[in-house]
């Protein structure tokens, strides 16, 4: 069967490629277009050990854009003007059809350096866009710049009305982000463990001590219960602390960042996620996808209700609201029929996200831009 993309030639650019949400995706995006036939480059400013980054699929070229040693001057305007000269340099040589970036000044980046080439520049909004865009300079920028671009490509309708700027509203796409592979698999129907779970980078944002207080306070309700965070990060030692003067050690369990993260939460009685603000999250979306019954916050972005409906598939809560966490635990547990029914909904995200579904909505607008 012929490719559909042969002769076509699509770059990404990114910062790295370090463990994280938005590299995972432009991976995944670049395995899928290289299996379509298309020419695929990796362009990443940074490059980290390689222990530390998702690896790229066979075939696929990788182009550093940060200034060498010998590139770098003293004075920082001058290194700016070097890197949009270098970045410019290399759309030119590798002549693209297509650069998708995303990540606050990246986008900026893309836009411009991409100007006086053929090719085609799509930006994407993949986090909370207040955050990636948190003052008025890059908002101002965001506005002015973006609209010079061939795409935008947005997750959420929220963060559509976060651009004032009606050419953007007008032309960005909402576009969401395909489940991992790993996470397709038959609802585990067994008997549940007594195990509460969460999957998650250990820092402020991520409000684990929420987490481990409305535990606390529910532990004398459900003795038998037990709280296992997953992840690392800055906070794990705090939050280790913090277990002990509760008195819930023996209770919270904290193994680390692990491999096979499906079969480790699989038989959990629930998820949660406690997050302050995130874009869409992948750890919900597997989560979701698990079939087990899911707490989530209502982050700003509006991640949380493009995959949830409060009381469907999941419960929603307010973000950094102890005493909604705790009912909410409190009625998932108390009734494990109802619990099951949300997972059960939860489930049904497997056929919604599938990459092969995803990607080819990805597939048909980037079409859609090189024309």
């Amino acid at each position: 069967m012929k490719k559909v993309g042969t002769g076509k030639h699509i770059c990404f650019y990114i910062g790295s490629l370090h463990k994280g949400g938005a590299e995972r995706v432009f991976v995944n995006l670049s395995e899928y277009f290289h299996q379509k036939g298309y020419r695929v480059t990796m362009v990443t400013q940074y490059q980290f050990p390689q222990e530390e980054e998702y690896f790229l699929p066979p075939g696929v070229r990788r182009v550093l854009s940060d200034l060498t040693v010998e590139e770098l001057s003293n004075s920082r305007a001058v290194n700016f003007f070097r890197r949009v000269r270098k970045l410019h340099g290399i759309w030119k040589r590798e002549d693209a059809d297509l650069v998708l970036s995303c990540i606050g000044k990246n986008n900026f980046m893309t836009v411009v350096t991409t100007m006086f080439t053929r090719t085609r520049a799509v930006v994407s909004v993949v986090g909370e866009a207040r955050e990636e865009y948190p003052n008025r300079l890059m908002r101002m920028l965001a506005n002015l710049l973006f609209p010079f671009a061939d795409g935008i490509i947005l997750q959420t309708e929220r963060s559509r009305h976060f651009f004032h700027n009606k050419k953007i509203q007008r032309k960005a796409v909402i576009l969401p982000n395909s489940l991992n592979p790993d996470f397709i698999r038959p609802r585990y129907e067994g008997e549940r463990d007594k195990r509460i779970v969460s999957v998650g980078r250990m820092d402020a944002n991520k409000n684990h001590e929420m987490m481990i207080r409305a535990f606390a306070s529910l532990s004398d309700r459900y003795p038998e219960y037990t709280l296992t965070l997953y992840g690392d990060g800055e906070l794990r030692h705090y939050l280790q602390e913090l277990v002990e003067r509760l008195e819930v050690t023996g209770r919270v369990f904290m193994p680390g960042v692990i491999p096979d993260v499906a079969k480790q939460i699989e038989r959990a009685a629930l998820f949660l996620l406690t997050s302050y603000s995130e874009g869409v999250s992948n750890a919900l979306i597997e989560a979701l996808a698990t079939g087990l019954p899911v707490i989530s916050t209502d982050v700003p972005s509006g991640g949380t209700v493009e995959l949830m409906e409060d009381g469907v598939n999941g419960l929603i809560i307010p973000p950094g609201d102890e005493k909604a966490l705790i009912r909410a635990i409190d009625r998932l547990l108390g009734d494990p029929d109802y619990a099951d029914r949300l997972g059960r909904e939860a489930a049904k995200i497997q056929e919604r996200l599938s990459p092969e579904r995803v990607n080819r909505l990805w597939l048909k607008y980037f079409e859609q831009i090189m024309g």
